[in-house]
């Protein structure tokens, strides 16, 4: 049985102390919360002093983003270098990097190889836009992302990835889709795809994440639906007070 995973994706928020004051509100009541692994992913600047901050709890700690790249001229840039040892996770090709800073399939895929490379294990998020969607195209979209995403990746390194299915028209909006659209795309389209990829029996232990809205209100109806392990989180992940109770929702789905 899939082990979930609920990652909070703090996105261009917190200050340091902000980032602490979280940890010493929520971390032993996230260490305690068993059945479900728990992450967060973080701005650059929170990294290490997070990583002191949650020593010696089972909390993963993410980066957001990173280059493919291990050193070089890239003003700005974050290399998986700089990563390794000091995060769990990354997220790569998130749809704010693919809308707002030109991250395409080509990118994500080295992005991708380059995590592994330095295991880290990466979040791959895709989904499709609110056009994309209404006009029927949300399946083709989505599996060929993800084979892009996966292109010359093989099957050891394929089974380390957690995917991410973030249709982009709910990402942000307080609209989520639907749980038994987010399982039918989730089950139909993408394990299925990485099943054209692996072989079944590889597609059925990766892990599969929702990502779009996901809060306290709807996160039991969510992980009930069998396809979703988990979620990438945003607005929801930001306080305690709506995480903890998010987290413990979904463990207690599987449970």
């Amino acid at each position: 049985m899939r082990t979930p995973i609920i990652a909070a994706n703090w996105k261009m928020h917190k200050t340091i102390q902000d980032a602490l004051d979280f940890v010493k509100e929520a971390k032993d009541d996230l260490n305690a919360i068993t059945g479900s692994d728990k992450a967060i992913c973080a701005p650059a600047v929170l990294l290490a002093p997070l990583k002191d901050a949650l020593a010696g709890s089972n909390i993963l700690l993410g980066a957001q983003n990173m280059h493919w790249e291990t050193h070089g001229a890239f003003t700005g840039e974050i290399s998986p270098l700089m990563l390794q040892g000091l995060v769990d996770l990354v997220i790569i090709g998130h749809s704010e990097r693919r809308q707002m800073f030109g991250e395409t399939d080509e990118t994500v895929n080295k992005k991708i190889k380059a995590a592994l490379a330095h295991d880290i294990t990466p979040i791959f998020a895709f989904g499709e836009t609110l056009e994309q969607n209404q006009s029927g195209e949300a399946a083709i979209i989505c599996s060929n992302q993800v084979k892009a995403g996966l292109d010359g990746i093989q099957v050891d390194d394929a089974k380390r990835v957690i995917l991410a299915y973030e249709p982009i028209w709910a990402i942000g909006t307080g609209i989520s889709a639907t749980p038994e659209d987010a399982n039918r795309i989730i089950g139909s389209v993408v394990r299925a795809t990485l099943g054209e990829l692996y072989g079944e029996a590889v597609a059925q232990e990766m892990r599969i994440q929702y990502g779009g809205s996901m809060k306290p209100a709807n996160v039991e109806e969510l992980m009930a639906q069998p396809e979703l392990d988990g979620g990438l989180v945003g607005g929801a992940s930001l306080n305690p007070e709506t995480f903890i109770p998010l987290v413990k929702a979904a463990a207690a789905a599987r449970s």
